[in-house]
């Protein structure tokens, strides 16, 4: 097994964390994806050792949901019945909060001064939904200020491979429209390209954050860095991996 492929943020610099790609297709961190459910169970759990020994994975089970969890203990990291929500954060050491993604926005938290983390799955539902205020929020519930917090921003599918539809583009408001860029036509209909980290970054710093970093780059383009549910889609593949994004208390 090839070693891990991890890429860190400059905004959470002291605070175990980690973008961990797919070291060229090898690594898929996803119960959803291909291998065997015990096969990416010890994966995602060295994955968390690799960032802190010792520290055991707390990742939910992810709906595109607006959905934030507190964890105050580790829960078991199986395929089925983990808590389901599409972000979790904790104040507790020993805890490694993890979500996966395959084009959606992977985003780590952490307020270092109040021992506080948090980790968020942000495809545009959940990002469109609430999830980034509702992490914060949370956050906040456990005594971290706003101003303290550092986010970072993980590998997403960048906006020049995320191509929409005027169906899609129904979804926004006209306040939206900076993340839009005009497409060619496709079968003689309208076209846009979706800035989905651009929308993100927005979100928080309409949330307040102030020191925020995007990390890595186009899931969709470097397929030999990254797994993504569009490309996959696009070579009518049957399946496709994911990246894990980790973070824990300092």
């Amino acid at each position: 097994m090839p070693p891990f492929a991890i890429e860190r943020a400059e905004a959470l610099e002291g605070v175990p964390h980690g973008f961990f790609g797919s070291a060229g297709g090898a690594h898929q961190f996803g119960y959803g994806g291909p291998g065997a459910a015990a096969d990416i169970a010890a994966l995602r759990a060295g994955a968390a050792w690799e960032i802190r020994p010792g520290a055991v994975l707390v990742a939910p089970h992810q709906v595109h949901s607006p959905d934030v969890v507190t964890a105050t203990d580790p829960w078991d990291d199986d395929a089925e019945g983990r808590p389901v929500a599409d972000a979790v954060v904790t104040d507790r050491p020993g805890l490694a909060l993890g979500i996966v993604t395959a084009d959606c926005a992977p985003i780590l938290f952490a307020d270092r001064a109040a021992g506080v983390i948090g980790a968020a799955h942000a495809g545009w539902r959940g990002a469109q939904g609430g999830v980034i205020a509702n992490t914060l929020a949370a956050m906040r519930a456990l005594g971290a200020s706003p101003e303290n917090i550092a986010a970072a921003i993980g590998p997403t599918i960048a906006q020049e491979s995320y191509e929409v539809d005027a169906a899609f583009r129904a979804h926004f408001t006209p306040a939206d429209e900076p993340h839009f860029a005009p497409a060619p036509m496709r079968e003689g209909k309208a076209r846009w390209h979706f800035d989905l980290p651009g929308y993100v970054a927005a979100q928080l710093v309409q949330s307040g954050v102030r020191k925020i970093n995007y990390v890595g780059g186009d899931t969709f383009l470097h397929g030999q860095r990254y797994h993504s549910y569009r490309r996959a889609s696009s070579r009518g593949e049957p399946g496709y991996g994911r990246q894990i994004s980790l973070i824990a208390v300092a």
